[in-house]
């Protein structure tokens, strides 16, 4: 499985104030562990240095972003996430202009979709984006 980890999960899970106990973050940090396939684009790459403040968590995220495969949108993506998101919006779901490009990434590229943003969730079950989801007990 190559998983696409959303801005929502990377920033519990490089928190410093406290160690995120999310399942997600378990998660990554397994797939990370383990030599798994994650891949990112620029879009979380920038959230993610907009939302951490300073030179030293700057070096950081670079640092270690700088060793997953970055993903492009091209131009059939934004066309793409345009009428997922208009798809969703006349199915009476709000996505946001970000999520519908960053959902409409990893169905092209068939990538599992890391995050806690119940967003995707309303996505997933209108288009074949892939979520992680916990098992289940049996």
């Amino acid at each position: 499985m190559t998983l696409f980890v959303d801005t929502s999960v990377w920033s519990l899970a490089l928190r410093r104030d406290h160690v995120a106990a999310s399942a997600e973050v378990a998660v990554l940090r397994q797939a990370l562990e383990g030599g798994e396939t994650v891949v990112t684009t620029g879009l979380i790459l920038q959230e993610l240095l907009q939302g951490f403040a300073g030179p030293k968590a700057r070096k950081e995220i670079i640092e270690r972003f700088s060793a997953l495969p970055l993903l492009s949108p091209d131009r059939e993506d934004h066309f793409a996430a345009a009428e997922l998101r208009n798809q969703c919006r006349r199915a009476g779901v709000q996505i946001g202009t970000i999520d519908a490009l960053l959902a409409q990434l990893c169905i092209r590229h068939t990538l599992t979709l890391l995050s806690t943003d119940q967003d995707f969730v309303h996505v997933a079950s209108r288009r074949p984006l892939k979520l992680w989801q916990r098992a289940t007990p049996q």
